[in-house]
């Protein structure tokens, strides 16, 4: 299998996945008005635990894990639940998505 098509499975699988999520809408529209302070460098750094900025592609995976992941503290009740990480995780998602090549963004023809 040729790296190409490695990707663009990878693109539909995240395609899809992005797809799927379903949040409140308060915290879809705190991420939304994070965007704008948004510092790449400084917050992905700081939300992945890295030295180095990781490539948008490598961001949204290990984003999505992380979102997934505070997702499922959310709806379990958990105490440890942070909204604000919560935000911040969305706030990174939402930006590295638009730095993805416009193929990660489309949709597939029918």
């Amino acid at each position: 299998m040729s790296l190409n098509h490695n990707s663009e499975a990878h693109m539909t699988t995240t395609t899809d996945m992005l797809k799927s999520l379903r949040r409140p809408r308060l915290l879809v529209r705190a991420a939304r008005f994070g965007l704008s302070e948004y510092d790449r460098d400084k917050d992905l750094k700081k939300l992945m635990k890295t030295n180095s900025t990781p490539s948008p592609a490598q961001a949204v995976d290990g984003l999505l894990i992380a979102e997934a992941q505070l997702e499922d503290t959310r709806k379990s009740g958990d105490a440890s639940y942070s909204c604000a990480r919560h935000v911040e995780v969305l706030i990174a998602l939402l930006a590295e998505l638009q730095l993805l090549p416009r193929s990660f963004n489309q949709p597939e023809p029918s």
